[in-house]
């Protein structure tokens, strides 16, 4: 019985020494498998299996199916804290590591997610979205010299995959590695032939190293091997014009067009040379041919005709713009952007017909293009053409109704034609249509106080002119209507004299202003001062209008210059004044309200 015992407890003991040593076992595997994923980096990351039951296999299973519907309802909140569950039942669940790892990344943190991951690819080495999520963290962590070994790994999974060579190139890169980086490069080469994009960023090395003979070298082999190959040429111009060679670069891109005279990139490239080497006329010239070629992209040409505009009003940039947008519409023919940007730069020369025609060709070509169509009818508007406004307007917004402005441009061409109730419904919409634009408030309420006037209705007009002070206090147009139509009545003419005063001091010389503070002053009995401004109104009237050649004789009339005053209503009448009270005042040579 005593040895049967003994024999017993040697067995036990002998059980707890294989147990220890297969924990110690196990404990190494892991700390090797550790060893050789984070070796280059100098950090172990140890992950110690629990043991698990058949029941704890279950619960986590359950667990993870259910932290997975959790994320797809984008519940991460409640994700999180399951999977965060399930590596606390089982530390070396490597999905749920990763998972959760996820779920830091979207918040930021990602500290906490490098090391989830981290033992996630300690766990499982083999699962490349691993170790692309750790290169993601070790990248926003500033952890660039780790990212060498997370490729490597990468390549060891899939090493006929360029990328992962790429990546570990551009890390060298990033770390001024740059013979390490060529050695990869070299290694693509082998995977891929030569490509452009290895041409490129082997380029890009040489030139940091400051071996621009190298690169140059380079793209001379690409051009012995396909001579037609035009990219190649220009990659190698701009090589030496980024490098101060602009000779060399000349000389390349000469004969490139020989090859291939049709490419409207040599010449992009011919006129940016030759602008470098200051010959204005040759540049000019390569551009003219540049954008005569239909081929190349019309973005690219608007791009360039653009950078005229801060060189305007220099009349040679105006004109060249001119001309190239001219060319535009030639090469271009069915494109919308061709016509829009030629009518702009019409515009811009002052040449508002031909602007106005080349807007309407653009608009028939693309009618979604709201810019284009605003631009037309605010022409119109200024060319005097109410009828056109109103029907290029209302088309317009019958595909954007909610533009505040058209809503107001197309009321001002009603006001134009008096259709007063017109007018306002659709300025009215402008104003509720845009809370922000102050200069368009200002401008709708001035102009709903101009119908309210027309329709009578003064007092809704006065509330109106008011309104649109409040939003812009120095609208001089409001300030001379508003204080004129005071006038007329004789209400508030202290209000009607600062307001008039104001807007003369906003737009001095303008006789229509001088005008109505010329007939405030009249009102108000300081014939004088009215006098002094109704010469200064018809001084700058050219066309000494019918209304203030009246008011001069109405002014001299109260100083006592009847004979005066009688020339100058006589006058009034010869340039088409008609009223019956002007031939009063003539015939009983006095002044009639």
């Amino acid at each position: 019985m005593r040895n049967k015992q003994t024999g017993s407890k040697n067995i036990s003991n002998c059980n707890k020494i294989q147990l220890t040593r297969a924990v110690l076992i196990l404990a190494s595997c892991f700390l090797i498998l550790s060893q050789k994923a984070f070796s280059q980096n100098k950090k172990i990351v140890v992950v110690v299996r629990r043991p698990m039951t058949s029941a704890d296999s279950a619960m986590v299973k359950q667990i993870f199916f259910s932290a997975l519907s959790a994320k797809t309802i984008e519940n991460t909140t409640l994700a999180a804290e399951l999977f965060e569950k399930i590596t606390q039942i089982d530390p070396a669940n490597d999905a749920s590591l990763y998972e959760l790892a996820l779920i830091k990344k979207t918040k930021n943190n990602y500290n906490e997610a490098q090391t989830l991951l981290e033992k996630a690819v300690t766990v499982n080495p083999d699962n490349e979205w691993y170790w692309t999520a750790l290169a993601d963290c070790y990248e926003k962590n500033n952890g660039i010299d780790k990212l060498d070994n997370v490729f490597n790994e990468l390549i060891r999974i899939h090493p006929d995959k360029p990328d992962y060579y790429f990546d570990k190139a551009n890390a060298f890169f990033y770390q001024n590695k740059y013979d390490e980086a060529l050695k990869v490069y070299d290694k693509i080469e082998e995977l891929t032939g030569p490509t452009d994009d290895l041409l490129a960023n082997r380029q890009k090395i040489y030139l940091k190293q400051g071996k621009v003979d190298l690169a140059a070298q380079q793209m001379e082999q690409m051009i012995a091997a396909d001579p037609s190959q035009i990219k190649y040429y220009l990659f190698l111009s701009q090589l030496y014009s980024s490098n101060n060679l602009n000779d060399k670069a000349l000389k390349v891109l000469q004969t490139a067009v020989k090859i291939k005279p049709n490419s409207g990139l040599i010449h992009l490239a011919l006129a940016d040379i030759y602008r470098d080497k200051q010959n204005v006329e040759a540049s000019y010239n390569e551009l003219t041919l540049a954008f005569a070629i239909p081929d190349l992209d019309i973005q690219q040409k608007i791009k360039i005709i653009l950078g005229y505009l801060p060189k305007f009003p220099d009349p040679n940039a105006k004109a060249s713009a001119l001309e190239l947008s001219r060319i535009l519409t030639v090469a271009h023919p069915t494109d919308a952007k061709a016509f829009a940007i030629y009518g702009d730069m019409l515009l811009q020369n002052e040449k508002l017909k031909d602007a106005k025609a080349m807007y309407q060709k653009s608009v028939a070509l693309n009618s979604q293009v709201y810019e284009v169509q605003e631009q037309l009818v605010r022409i119109e508007l200024g060319d005097n053409d109410i009828d056109g406004a109103v029907r290029d307007g209302e088309n317009s917004l019958s595909l954007f109704p909610n533009q505040a402005w058209m809503n107001y441009l197309v009321g001002v061409a009603w006001l134009q034609k008096k259709d007063y109730h017109k007018a306002i419904d659709y300025i009215k919409n402008a104003t509720s249509l845009e809370l922000q634009d102050k200069d368009l408030l200002s401008q709708s309420f001035s102009s709903l106080g101009d119908c309210y006037h027309d329709l009578k209705d003064n007092k809704s007009a006065y509330e109106a002119y008011d309104k649109a002070l409040t939003y812009n206090a120095n609208n001089a147009f409001t300030l001379n209507n508003y204080a004129y139509y005071l006038s007329l009545t004789g209400e508030q003419l202290d209000k009607a004299e600062k307001m008039s005063k104001r807007s003369n001091e906003l737009q001095p010389n303008n006789a229509s202003f001088e005008d109505t503070y010329a007939w405030i002053l009249f009102k108000q009995k300081n014939y004088n001062g009215a006098k002094a401004w109704i010469d200064k109104a018809l001084a700058d009237d050219t066309n000494k209008s019918a209304g203030k050649i009246e008011h001069y004789g109405d002014i001299l009339f109260y100083l006592g210059d009847v004979d005066g005053a009688v020339d100058n209503w006589k006058k009034a009448k010869e340039k088409g004044d008609k009223s019956p009270v002007l031939e009063q005042k003539i015939n009983e040579k006095k002044y009639i309200e």
